[in-house]
């Protein structure tokens, strides 16, 4: 598989995180996930709008233009093999001493970008569904971030798959339904 690590394309097994990355310390960075369907990435200008309001919520300055994503991901989607697949784009705040606040100077971010190929369910399973549980979403109240802190999310998983279940939906305020602990609803 070939990755997208600050600034270059390379093997998944040469990309190295320094342990005073601030994504590694304190969870400070952001997300974003992009379907790609026969090599062609679905809504990039919008997942990339999305991308730019979660560093804006974290105040995190994007370190590419929308342009240069659109060059960067394209060229991760030609350097991977399947037609149907899913980009992970994943960039923290980057490396520096242990400090709650912002690191002063600002710091070069950490900027990751991988490929997965994309699983289509089988047909029956799209008619019959799946088991679910319901469980209380107990995640930070800015899910409009996305942010790469997700252990609620990876507890709420783990609760589905412990009651022999797919997924769990996660419901706020006994009456709103956000989203799955892993999936959109």
């Amino acid at each position: 598989m070939t990755i997208y690590f600050n600034g270059s394309f390379m093997p998944l097994e040469q990309a190295k995180v320094p342990v005073l990355d601030r994504g590694f310390i304190f969870g400070d960075g952001v997300y974003e996930v992009i379907p790609v369907y026969s090599r062609r990435a679905f809504r990039l200008r919008e997942h990339l709008a999305r991308l730019q309001h979660s560093l804006d919520g974290i105040q995190l300055p994007n370190p590419h233009t929308a342009d240069e994503w659109v060059a960067i991901l394209t060229g991760l989607i030609a350097r991977n093999a399947p037609q149907d697949q899913y980009l992970y784009l994943h960039i923290t705040r980057g490396v520096a001493p242990r400090d709650h606040a912002f690191p002063n100077p600002p710091v070069t971010p950490t900027v990751f970008a991988m490929s997965n190929p994309l699983v289509h369910p089988p047909a029956a399973l799209l008619q019959s569904g799946v088991a679910c549980i319901t469980a209380q979403d107990n995640r930070w109240l800015r899910c409009d971030i996305k942010a790469i802190a997700l252990l609620p999310n990876v507890l709420l998983r783990q609760s589905a798959v412990a009651a022999g279940c797919a997924e769990a939906i996660l419901i706020r305020d006994d009456s709103f339904l956000t989203e799955g602990a892993a999936s959109n609803i």
